[in-house]
């Protein structure tokens, strides 16, 4: 499908709100624990999706039909929201949004290594090209542009921690893509309307059902990090626009925006957008936090773009 102005700002909105995303969480992590505010923002999707997903869940039957699948739903609910936005956050809390835009866009390396180890996916010529050139982005950011640090091995924990999240969310892609043989064609999940037509999940219920399973790891780790790091949530009328923000965009809108875009436009052209992110995160840093970015950063942005287009090649 052509690319309409209509489309290019579905594409281009969900990279600014995740954007948004890193540079509010840097803002909120001094006073609001990491793992807290990763609780916090999806027990507030929740409570959303219970109202525009509640058929999910409506009756024993479907209930049902959710706890006969719970070993995937739950492992999608822990790489997908425990684990994935709440390294994010922590990471933060020692990196900068930039850093942690710029690593989260080299996912096309995440994809094709976890493709390759756990769903026997061989990786074709210019795909292993392109996961290079973003490899040697993402070491340019955390190498902080000098191959001396590199050589040192000093990584700032914030830059790990993302690394890890990046790895998390490509595991939780994969599984997306290849689910069990209960999730796929008519053994899936279907809810049976009034009139007696069945029909399976929509995107909200869907999300409903992994929130569910996903609350649970993001609630348990925020309870060990009180017992382990307890730190007060210092309470504010920014803290709480900061996570209206977070519940709002980057979780609503951002993932209902990009599943009709990429729907329409297929995950390549898709995946183009995304990288945005970086660069909007580089703006939006400049403007409320002060922190500019360097000209190593553009040369991992650059690096990782190309890694993305040669990739993506026929």
């Amino acid at each position: 499908m052509a690319l309409t102005p209509r489309l290019i700002a579905m594409l281009t909105l969900p990279p600014l709100l995740w954007a948004g995303n890193a540079v509010v969480g840097r803002m909120t992590v001094p006073h609001v624990p990491p793992m807290l505010l990763n609780a916090m923002r999806w027990s507030v999707v929740l409570l959303v999706l219970l109202v525009v997903g509640r058929q999910a869940i409506a009756t024993a039957e479907r209930r049902s039909d959710i706890f006969k699948r719970w070993p995937h739903l739950a492992l999608i609910g822990l790489l997908g929201m425990g684990a994935y936005n709440a390294l994010q956050y922590l990471a933060l809390t020692t990196s900068t949004p930039i850093n942690v835009t710029l690593i989260a866009a080299s996912m096309p390396l995440w994809m094709l290594l976890v493709g390759a180890l756990f769903f026997a996916e061989r990786p074709r010529l210019w795909q292993v090209v392109g996961a290079a050139l973003s490899l040697v982005g993402v070491m340019t950011v955390l190498g902080r542009g000098q191959l001396s640090t590199l050589a040192a091995v000093r990584f700032v924990q914030g830059d790990l921690y993302m690394l890890a999240a990046a790895a998390s969310w490509a595991g939780y892609s994969w599984l997306l893509a290849r689910p069990p043989a209960s999730m796929l064609g008519n053994a899936r999940p279907r809810i049976t309307e009034a009139d007696g037509q069945s029909r399976p999940w929509t995107w909200q219920e869907f999300m409903l059902v992994q929130t569910l399973f996903g609350i649970v790891w993001a609630s348990s780790a925020a309870g060990i990090e009180a017992v382990v790091a307890p730190r007060p949530v210092e309470w504010s009328a920014g803290v709480v626009a900061a996570i209206a923000y977070i519940v709002v965009g980057p979780s609503l809108i951002a993932y209902a925006f990009w599943g009709r875009a990429v729907a329409a436009v297929g995950p390549t052209t898709a995946g183009i957008f995304a990288n945005l992110t970086p660069l909007f995160a580089a703006l939006l840093s400049t403007a409320m936090l002060g922190e500019a970015p360097h000209g190593y950063h553009v040369v991992a942005f650059a690096l990782i773009v190309a890694g993305i287009l040669v990739s993506s090649r026929r």
